[in-house]
């Protein structure tokens, strides 16, 4: 149970999974990260409903509601590498459950209406808002620590969790006008700077990044371990890049899904 939001049981495919849904207007599909929907992940949600959307969060691994420590996101990087599910070394080629969560997507559009979703992912699943996009239905994609696939050698450090023909058809998107939002701390050792020179050569103007300074003596002490951007390792304080960062995520929502008010 995640406090504050109701849940469904959406299928797919003949797999189905918990939905939990806060909010009106249109849909952002919210993708947790390691170890799952904690209470840091269901913030971000409860915040993205108050800016005016219905806020979609899946309950892809881990326990709902349950605080992060490190033995509960070690379990949770175990499941994920041993899950058929994921592909964490894939180089080029989207983790399977990309399709399940496409159809998400297309229903979230279709129950909220819009013109289309949002969509942002983190850790784990932060490249997985790419792969969404060979579905026309999301319009604002949100790539939050893309950390996928682990970074071993020098070609998985460039390497963005995305097959050769739906590469192309986000290049396509992307030129068509579909922007693509970017989040990192620099010196996250599991988002090398090369993963986001990829996107940039790829995707051009269409990539939009955002790289927090992480470095030693970083005018705003963030430390060297920060990851997550907008749960975890976010500080909430006006002036703060995190919270910059929180800012430019929900008003590129607004922007994409909210024309009028953009």
């Amino acid at each position: 149970m995640v406090e504050g939001f109701d849940s469904f049981t959406f299928s797919h495919d003949g797999e189905a999974r918990e939905v939990y849904r806060r909010g009106t207007g249109p849909g952002v599909v919210v993708m947790h990260e390691v170890p799952g929907i904690t209470p840091e992940v269901a913030r971000f949600g409860r915040r993205v409903a108050d800016e005016g959307f219905t806020a979609s969060l899946p309950h892809l691994f881990g326990t709902p509601g349950k605080p992060l420590s490190i033995p509960y996101a070690l379990a949770g990087i175990v499941h994920c590498c041993v899950s058929r599910e994921f592909h964490v070394l894939a180089e080029r080629g989207s983790s399977p459950i990309t399709d399940w969560l496409r159809a998400l997507c297309r229903e979230a559009h279709r129950q909220c209406g819009g013109p289309g979703v949002g969509a942002i992912g983190m850790c784990m699943t932060g490249n997985f808002a790419l792969a969404l996009m060979v579905d026309e239905a999301l319009l604002a994609p949100v790539l939050s620590q893309p950390s996928l696939p682990f970074v071993l050698t020098r070609a998985k450090r460039a390497a963005i969790h995305l097959s050769d023909a739906d590469l192309a058809v986000v290049k396509q998107r992307a030129q068509a006008g579909c922007p693509v939002l970017g989040l990192r701390f620099t010196a996250d050792p599991m988002v090398p700077a090369e993963r986001f020179a990829t996107l940039r050569r790829e995707l051009g103007d269409a990539f939009e990044a955002i790289e927090i300074d992480s470095s030693p003596g970083n005018p705003h002490g963030i430390p060297r371990t920060a990851h997550s951007v907008v749960t975890k390792d976010l500080v909430d304080e006006a002036g703060h890049p995190t919270r910059a960062a929180l800012e430019r995520v929900l008003s590129f929502f607004a922007e994409r899904l909210r024309p009028a008010a953009g």
